[in-house]
């Protein structure tokens, strides 16, 4: 059972987490969810077409101009504030490493504290336990935040990811976060060159074979793009076929950008792997 905030999410139920970027240089969409009224209304959308999570992040993961811990809280605490006043059954998750940052969104009615950068300020764990937060441990590679990786290598990608996400994990649980709270993510991109977050999806079933719940990142990142030599705004097609494997092999969450083509993809694998039944069904029953 993976339970976070108010809601309780199934053993088989695959569960959409939604992004709102509240960055001006964000890779993807470059600022079009800076302003609050755009941001409230991709809110609304996400939440309609299916997402349970809302990820709220007010740092781009890439480098870029420095954003300190006061900037970073004032993009999203109010946000946060006025996402959980309209939709006080939606998951509120905050992408952030910092643990002042969490403790101030945690106030505001945060669900959930998304650890993209692998535990780099380890109070943030602790933050998530005093509030009762959900947590996701990430593996990034050692590497410090908003960095790209430079010539990064692993005598064996999927067990460092192992050795790190499950570390983190553990340590959560032992700090107090609750353990049906805490995902583990293998971190696509980060730390990692295109070859390291192929295989990192291809042996997803080592992570999931861990018990641990599962998230997956993967919503147009560059492993996408380098893949299949295609821009941004062409990496749907690739996204949506690492989903499918990702979901096949037992990954839980899902974070991404295009909420309605993830639902379809991820209701399609659970019908063909028997946990659940087609929409409608009247092909040769007439």
């Amino acid at each position: 059972m993976l339970r976070l905030g108010r809601r309780e999410f199934g053993p088989h139920e695959p569960v959409i987490m939604a992004i709102v970027n509240r960055t001006p240089d964000s890779f993807y969409d470059q600022g079009a969810t800076f302003r609050d009224e755009p941001a409230l209304a991709r809110v609304e959308q996400a939440v309609a077409e299916g997402a349970a999570i809302i990820d709220i992040g007010g740092v781009k993961a890439g480098p870029g101009e420095e954003v300190t811990a006061e900037e970073e809280a004032r993009r999203t605490v109010g946000f946060v504030a006025e996402v959980r006043r309209r939709h006080p059954e939606v998951v509120i998750s905050v992408d952030t490493w910092r643990a002042d940052v969490g403790e101030a969104v945690c106030e505001a009615g945060a669900d959930v504290l998304n650890d993209a950068w692998g535990g780099v300020d380890p109070g943030l764990a602790e933050v998530a336990a005093k509030y009762g937060a959900g947590l996701v441990c990430t593996h990034a590679g050692g590497v410090e935040p908003r960095t790209r990786p430079h010539r990064v290598a692993y005598e064996d990608v999927m067990a460092d990811i192992l050795r790190v996400t499950v570390g983190l994990a553990e340590r959560a649980a032992a700090l107090g976060v609750r353990r049906d709270g805490i995902m583990i993510d293998p971190g696509h991109d980060f730390g990692k060159n295109t070859r390291h977050s192929l295989e990192a999806t291809r042996r997803l079933g080592e992570m999931t074979e861990t018990g641990w719940p599962v998230l997956v990142s993967l919503s147009n990142k560059d492993f996408v793009g380098e893949t299949l030599d295609r821009p941004v705004k062409e990496r749907l097609l690739g996204t949506l076929a690492t989903t499918a494997v990702s979901a096949w092999l037992g990954a839980r969450v899902y974070r991404v950008h295009e909420v309605a083509e993830t639902r379809q993809v991820l209701d399609m694998v659970a019908s063909i792997a028997g946990h659940r039944a087609p929409a409608v069904a009247r092909r040769g029953l007439a």
